[in-house]
């Protein structure tokens, strides 16, 4: 299933342009998981990666894109095809799709047996047009792919591409616990990966900035030299009545 068909599956909306997602790679994704909170959609214990799946670069700044998922499997050789087939058909599809885009790629083999990337695929991804990969596979030319910026997360490194082959592209795929169909929004930093639901997109940006301002009161009362216990809960208790109060202009704009 392309990008669209899932939006109008979904009855989703469309695409952000640029700037709004340029705009999003401002905040980190522990904010981003936060304002999604707001709205009440889904349980606070999904939507997001866990604890398999690392960020190879954690300093890299955080990074916004469409999904575009495929599966693969390096541990044993293959009926037919080589290593690369489908990559080339797999850019040129690309092209027709919402941009910035990420490679989200689940390994089948039951344990990743080699790596699903090396410095060859992720030149080829940054060059038409991707801003990362995620994978619950392994990685591996770490420095190599180091030196291109390019922001990777996976479960593991391994040292070979083994039998390394693509099975499968366009469908929905699970990575570090999240599941992911194609043309879902992520947003992916440091801290992890986490979804955008496509009906709170639109209305994700207005929210980043008071969210944080709310938790920076309490934290400038803590930096204050004046700072006691008691006023340290009514710093909090006025920070959770800021929040009570965006999560009620949140859940509004969904009315």
């Amino acid at each position: 299933m392309n990008p669209s068909a899932h939006n109008q599956a979904s009855g989703s909306t469309p695409p952000l342009g640029g700037s709004k997602l340029e705009e999003l790679t401002q905040f980190d994704s522990p904010t981003i998981a936060n304002v999604i909170e707001l709205f009440n959609l889904r349980s606070r214990a999904a939507g997001f990666s866990n604890h398999s799946l690392k960020a190879i670069y954690p300093e890299l700044p955080p990074v916004v894109g469409y999904a575009v998922t495929g599966t693969y499997r390096s541990g044993f050789p293959a009926g037919k095809g080589d290593s690369y087939a489908g990559m080339g058909q797999l850019m040129q599809d690309a092209a027709s799709l919402p941009a910035p885009r990420i490679m989200v790629v689940q390994d089948m083999d039951e344990t990743p047996r080699a790596a699903t990337y090396g410095e060859v695929m992720v030149t080829a991804f940054q060059t038409f047009g991707f801003t990362g990969i995620i994978t619950s596979g392994a990685g591996r030319d770490i420095e190599q792919v180091r030196e291109l910026r390019f922001p990777c997360w996976a479960s593991s490194i391994v040292v070979s591409h083994g039998y390394c082959r693509f099975v499968d592209f366009h469908l929905p795929v699970v990575v570090g616990g999240l599941q992911v169909h194609p043309g879902d929004l992520i947003h992916a930093d440091g801290n992890g990966v986490v979804s955008i639901p496509d009906r709170i997109a639109p209305y994700l940006l207005d929210f980043c900035r008071p969210f944080i301002q709310a938790e920076q009161n309490v934290l400038d009362y803590l930096n204050s030299p004046t700072a006691t216990p008691a006023g340290y809960a009514e710093a909090m208790k006025k920070m959770r009545s800021d929040i009570d109060g965006l999560r009620e202009e949140a859940q509004a704009c969904l009315v």
